[in-house]
């Protein structure tokens, strides 16, 4: 179980790890956002982005909004819709004028019950970035990377000049991301995994926890472990067939109470991605190999 860091956090402080990038934390710590989201300014020669404007939160945004100043703010971009990354956007959005741009809005067909952030459903962007398309500014471009497996709509964006890549959730310095089938799909994630492998980013800034210095190796070990997880489930499965709760005390241990609907969903998307691949069948929520 990952600890979380002593107090004082730095909500709401400006920090800047380099020259075009400032971040600001926000007041929304949970066992599923880590100390909270980090909001990202990008810019610093009159023109501003915004990644990830996080919760709706007045503190937050006027936070953000000091942290602008003079500077014009050109995009307000969001990785995806879940609720602690996208809603700041709308009120950060009437008090400066900039556009909302990134990700696709996301519609939800069902009502399952789900463990991690909800989803925004009002987020409403002004233009909607496909894989490889850009936003710029006055010394920054901005590129889209559609990784999507955390959630079907996920971007990550790559700043072209320092060769810093903005992860949002798909990779984390504290924990590896959640997939909760519906919308998120193991397969998908684990073939985004593979995508930012074969790129050459030099530091990752994800929406929670420390710069990843070292992000191909990271991105390896993640890939390694869904692997094992995969293993483990295979494994298990050959002794006996297990409705999901089943998995839980074998594959987790130690593991937080909190977190064990969120380790159910991870189970089952790596259940869905086998019976996918033929590997494995449910019957009736109990299942087997094939």
């Amino acid at each position: 179980m990952v600890k979380m860091p002593p107090k004082p956090w730095p909500t709401g402080n400006v920090e800047q790890p380099e020259p075009l990038v400032r971040r600001i934390l926000a007041p929304n710590p949970s066992p599923y956002t880590y100390t909270g989201t980090q909001t990202y300014l990008v810019g610093n020669a009159g023109e501003i982005a915004v990644i990830d404007p996080g919760p709706d939160d007045d503190d937050h945004v006027d936070a953000i909004v000091q942290a602008i100043g003079d500077d014009a703010l050109v995009a307000i971009m969001c990785t995806h819709t879940h609720r602690d990354h996208s809603p700041a956007a709308r009120p950060l959005a009437r008090r400066t004028g900039a556009p909302i741009v990134g990700c696709a809005p996301l519609v939800i067909r069902t009502d399952l019950p789900r463990s991690d952030e909800s989803f925004d459903a009002d987020y409403a962007p002004d233009r909607v970035l496909e894989d490889g398309e850009a936003m710029t500014g006055t010394g920054w471009t901005l590129r889209a990377i559609h990784t999507p497996g955390h959630t079907s709509n996920h971007l990550c964006f790559a700043l072209e000049e320092t060769g810093a890549l903005f992860s949002g959730d798909h990779v984390m310095g504290w924990s590896t991301s959640v997939v909760v089938p519906p919308d998120g799909d193991m397969g998908d994630y684990m073939a985004s995994l593979e995508k930012l492998y074969a790129r050459d980013d030099r530091v990752y800034y994800s929406a929670h926890g420390a710069p990843i210095e070292r992000p191909r190796q990271l991105v390896r070990g993640m890939i390694g472990h869904r692997r094992q997880r995969e293993n483990q489930i295979l494994r298990l499965l050959g002794e006996a067939p297990r409705a999901v709760g089943e998995f839980i005390p074998e594959m987790y241990k130690g593991l937080d109470p909190r977190l064990t609907g969120a380790a159910e969903m991870s189970v089952t998307a790596h259940l869905l991605d086998l019976e996918g691949r033929g590997r494995v069948v449910d019957d009736s929520g109990i299942w087997r190999i094939a």
